[in-house]
């Protein structure tokens, strides 16, 4: 795998070896002790949908229910997640955008914020505290030219994007301050969204020690339109909830989110003498939201803080060398959270107000000792969280207090590089308490017998390299025995809430190939042939609930194959493209597995020109997603009642766009 940072487009040669940007993982990609990939922006790549980049990762399934509301799964389903991104922690340049009740607003960042995603599959729990669902690291945007740049592109729907930045650097002394502009008519009915984000990062050095700053604002706004049945799904896939009985639609209620987020984070990096070294991060953040939903309107105050800190040693000797990391990571957070009747689209009659406090830490420590042609890792971590619920709005107040102590979690790993391939044995166990949504979701009913979600994972990966490295395949079969799984569950106002859903066995295998090749003579400069392929084989083992026995069932919303295929090529004169299909089989609905959505094939092209004139770089493309026009619903509502699993996704779409960057030489 090879990086081609979003702040170098001028030169698609400006390429590296990965390195996992966790001191955990910090070696180079021949031998990581850990599966992981990244998704990186390149000259040919799209910036007009996450979700297109995010599914080229076998085994990475992001959902849009609607412009701006995401999910997101690594190695599993969207059964915690109804709506929103939980059980899978998220780190932005060190600072955690997980919030201490296990859900993370990804939709507050824009194209503009990263310059890669670092994404690890499996349990991190040994370095990054609770979770079964896998790790996302973000690296910001920080050029290392000064310079500004500007791009606009415009599609269906009333589309407008626009992405700026400017970097400032002299010496060992950096700034970057990024801005984007988002919005949308959307598809379906009741789906607009219009999103401002700002972000600014500032790096300082100086003899052995780093200071970095960042701060991430975003303003956020989107219509939610509901779910369908499959009748009207099948009459009018754009048509938002209609009326249902008592229930008023979503276009009545102006069903809509509004979200506003500030994190500001400070990290400090020092070197010790030749074998020690720190790093320390201290953060805070603070959510305003508000959601308009069909049975109710919710108002959140989220403010959270919390640190990280790890200590580092590495030493050689002769051909062997260790790298030990230990620390410990604590976050607090307070929340106020009031439900009210929806009127029309307007908070009314007060139903419940609660404050949640959220405090959780993990100590951790790792350690990974390299020998010639053997790499081992071994690492645990103590994980503790506690959840004070206090319901004010009834006489006496009441107060509930949920804990989740002692929970181990270890992590343990063996490379070896024989001359043919590269093979990497894994065991870790994974464990995730319920979050705050869950124990407390859109019911307003809070749930004291949800325990955390455990089990064991063990996985295999076959690297080889080929043609001096220009053609990398890698091959990992895992199994996941999964206790007390959290399934979500909903009523027919569509409010959700949740249950534990005994023992799921996830087996799957993940297959990844990629060609990068570069032109010393000829029209093609560069090209690049990447394909990722997932199989996902996951039951449940044991699950009776209320006299209904689903052992045996398949878990819904997850597909049992899915495919990735991308075509990248630049030539000489500045003409490039980039092409990108994506399949997923059929997928389960619910439980019982009584429904399902069918398989669906998606194509994309995009088509662009480049030119560097001196300082100035200039680039305009035009691209079309969806060209087989399939209907096809995308972040469906898993076991929902009356049969509203479906968010129809657009049909075939159009956009075009424009980009200058000037550059001081």
């Amino acid at each position: 795998m090879q990086v081609i940072t979003a702040q170098e487009t001028d030169s698609v040669k400006t390429i590296d070896p990965v390195t996992v940007t966790s001191r955990a993982f910090q070696q180079k990609d021949n031998i990581t002790t850990a599966v992981v990939r990244r998704v990186e922006y390149s000259v040919p790549t799209s910036k007009r949908s996450l979700v297109t980049a995010m599914n080229t990762i076998a085994g990475v399934r992001m959902e849009e229910r609607s412009p701006g509301s995401y999910r997101i799964n690594i190695r599993g389903s969207s059964l915690r997640a109804p709506f929103g991104v939980r059980n899978v922690k998220v780190y932005w340049g060190g600072i955690p955008l997980t919030d201490p009740g296990g859900n993370t607003y990804f939709n507050q960042l824009a194209f503009n914020n990263f310059n890669a995603l670092t994404i690890f599959k499996g349990p991190a729990s040994s370095m990054y505290g609770a979770g079964t669902g896998g790790l996302i690291l973000i690296d910001p945007p920080a050029a290392t030219k000064s310079g500004v740049g500007v791009e606009y592109f415009t599609g269906n729907y009333h589309a407008h994007h626009l992405l700026a930045d400017g970097t400032w650097t002299k010496d060992n002394y950096s700034n970057t301050v990024t801005y984007a502009h988002d919005q949308s008519d959307g598809y379906r009915a009741q789906s607009a969204m219009q999103r401002n984000n700002l972000s600014w990062n500032t790096r300082m050095k100086w003899k052995d020690q780093e200071l970095i700053a960042s701060v991430l604002f975003s303003d956020l706004y989107y219509q939610t339109p509901g779910a369908l049945t499959l009748k009207e799904y099948q009459q009018n896939p754009r048509a938002a909830r209609p009326n249902a009985g008592a229930l008023p639609g979503a276009e009545q209620v102006n069903a809509a989110i509004w979200q506003k987020t500030i994190t500001a984070g400070v990290t400090h990096k020092q070197k010790f003498g030749a074998y020690w070294s720190n790093a320390t991060t201290g953060y805070g953040t603070y959510a305003l939201v508000k959601n308009s939903a069909i049975r109710n309107f919710e108002q959140r105050k989220e403010p959270h803080f919390g640190g990280r800190t790890v200590f580092d040693f590495e030493k050689k000797w002769a051909e062997t060398n260790l790298q030990w990391s230990t620390g410990v990571e604590a976050q607090q957070g307070y929340s106020a959270i009031r439900v009210s009747n929806n009127k029309n689209g307007r908070p009314d009659t007060l139903q419940t107000d609660d404050d949640v406090t959220i405090g959780t830490y993990s100590v951790f420590t790792q350690g990974i000792l390299s020998r010639k042609s053997w790499s081992y890792t071994a690492g645990v971590s103590l994980n503790r969280s506690r959840l004070l619920f206090t319901r004010l709005n009834e006489y006496p107040v009441t107060e509930q207090v949920f804990r989740y102590n002692n929970e181990v979690a270890p992590r343990f790993t063996v490379l070896k590089k024989f001359r043919p391939v590269e093979l990497l044995a894994t065991v870790s166990r994974g464990f995730s308490p319920p979050t705050v949504a869950e124990v407390l979701p859109s019911t307003t009913i809070i749930n004291p017998d949800l325990k955390a979600e455990h089990g064991w994972n063990y996985e295999l990966t076959a690297k080889k390299a080929l043609f001096n490295g220009q053609l990398r395949l890698e091959a990992t079969g895992f199994y996941f025995n999964l206790s007390q799984a959290l399934v979500q569950r909903r009523d027919a106002a569509g409010a959700d809430y949740f249950i534990n859903a005994g023992n799921i066995r996830q087996k799957g295998a993940e297959l990844y190939a990629n060609y990068m090749h570069f032109f010393s003579a000829g029209l093609v400069d560069y090209l690049n042939l990447t394909a990722n392929y997932a199989h996902s084989h996951f039951k449940y083992h044991d699950f009776v609930k209320t006299n209904q026995d689903y052992s045996g069932h398949w878990v819904p919303g997850v597909p049992m194959n899915t495919l990735n295929t991308q075509l990248g090529l630049v030539l000489r004169q500045g003409l490039y493209t980039d092409i990108n299909y994506y399949t997923a089989a059929a997928v389960f609905l619910n439980d019982a597995n009584t429904a399902q959505t069918p398989a669906y094939h998606l194509l994309g092209i995009k088509l662009g020109y480049r030119k560097q004139i001196k300082a100035v770089g200039l680039n305009v493309y035009a691209g079309a997603d969806n060209l087989f026009n399939e209907t096809y619903s995308l972040g469906n509502d898993i076991n929902a009642a009356g049969g509203r699993y479906y968010n129809a996704a657009p049909l075939r779409n159009y956009y075009l766009g424009a980009a200058i960057r000037l550059r001081k030489n």
